[in-house]
């Protein structure tokens, strides 16, 4: 195994989770300041998901004894309109699978197993966070933003936790 493939390979995917976590912290702020806390909920807890994968990354490179790169992959996209902001994370997630699928592959060609299932178990999340999101871009496609307006009263709580509330 050529530990520096991996390292490689794993510090990309530090820097892709890194801009994850950035960029959806930015929707959460923004979509939470409009008023839609439900999505702005969602991009909370995916992006809190994200730092979970960048910690078992760098714990991977970091037992092949490499060094962790914390540099994210690129800056912050200025996204406010919501469908616009579920587009852009459906196609992260979508592009993340895609690179974790590669990297699996790479892994394995590299025979460094333990890292090809790291990345493995990454596709599996990242298609979950996909799924997520594109069931609320399909949402706003079918009501428009008054899907997202109408889930707000309440505080993002579901009717049945705002009534227990009172």
């Amino acid at each position: 195994m050529d530990k520096s493939k991996s390292i490689a390979l794993l510090n990309q995917s530090v820097a892709d989770e890194l801009q994850a976590v950035h960029q959806y912290m930015y929707f959460h702020f923004h979509l939470d300041d409009q008023g839609f806390k439900p999505l702005a909920q969602l991009f909370k807890r995916i992006a809190i998901q994200e730092m979970g994968h960048l910690e078992a990354l760098a714990e991977r490179v970091l037992f092949l004894k490499g060094d962790v790169e914390m540099v994210p992959a690129g800056p912050v996209e200025k996204i406010l309109d919501p469908a616009a902001i579920v587009a852009k994370a459906m196609a992260m997630e979508d592009q993340s699978a895609k690179d974790y699928n590669s990297s699996a592959l790479q892994c394995s060609a590299n025979a460094d197993a333990a890292s090809k299932q790291l990345f493995e178990r990454l596709v599996t999340d990242e298609e979950g966070h996909f799924d997520q999101f594109e069931k609320q871009h399909d949402a706003i496609e079918r009501f428009g933003l008054n899907y997202l307006a109408l889930q707000s009263f309440g505080g993002g709580q579901t009717p049945a936790a705002a009534a227990n509330a009172d």
